[in-house]
């Protein structure tokens, strides 16, 4: 087991829940929690303690991203117009890596992040290898002829474990998605209820 699946396992497990609604996710298999004392962790949380799990949820939905990552992402979005947890998901989803993900292009966003470092792809007909790069309305993202070619991606299209959203178009022959635009919570297919108001006020105590 390579440690990037061992990670998304742990996430699961921490979190109980299954964060991205596969088939594998131990929380499918056992309820407790990770260790020993597993089964006795199920005290109420405080209110701290319930905007503190909602933070880790959608941090580690989008494979797991770095505080000072996620608490930057925040900022942009509390700078923002409008409503600070719109816009805190439509930042998210504008992410390379996330929109990899909803393309079908890989199976899990950990492997995203992996066919975008060893630049399996191009945005706009440019290389681009940064999983964090935030995508425009009308960018497009073209897998390579030999990632076209991977068992992994193939499978990864070839799956019904998940359908692409409405905000993404996606041209499977051609391994071409096109961002067509920002999406509101309500259109982003989590399997799990995330809750970005929470998130919103964890920053604002």
């Amino acid at each position: 087991m390579t440690k990037r699946l061992t990670t998304k396992h742990k996430i699961d497990r921490r979190i109980g829940e299954n964060l991205w609604g596969r088939t594998k996710s131990p929380v499918n298999r056992s309820k407790p929690g990770p260790g020993q004392h597993g089964a006795r962790r199920k005290n109420k949380l405080s209110d701290f303690g319930v905007q503190l799990q909602a933070k880790q949820k959608l941090k580690g939905y989008y494979g797991n991203i770095t505080e000072r990552q996620f608490r930057g992402i925040y900022a942009e979005a509390n700078r923002r117009k409008g409503d600070t947890g719109e816009n805190l998901i439509g930042l998210l989803e504008s992410r390379l890596d996330a929109l990899v993900y909803r393309a079908k292009f890989a199976p899990t966003v950990f492997a995203a992040r992996q066919i975008i470092s060893h630049g399996h792809l191009t945005v706009n007909g440019r290389k681009a290898n940064v999983a964090s790069m935030r995508l425009r309305v009308g960018d497009k993202i073209e897998l390579t002829q030999k990632a076209r070619e991977m068992a992994l991606i193939i499978a990864s299209m070839q799956s019904n474990e998940r359908d692409v959203p409405d905000y993404v178009e996606v041209d499977e022959g051609k391994g071409v998605a096109t961002y067509l635009r920002v999406p509101k919570i309500l259109d982003v297919p989590y399997p799990v209820q995330m809750n970005p108001n929470l998130i919103v006020e964890f920053y604002s105590r």
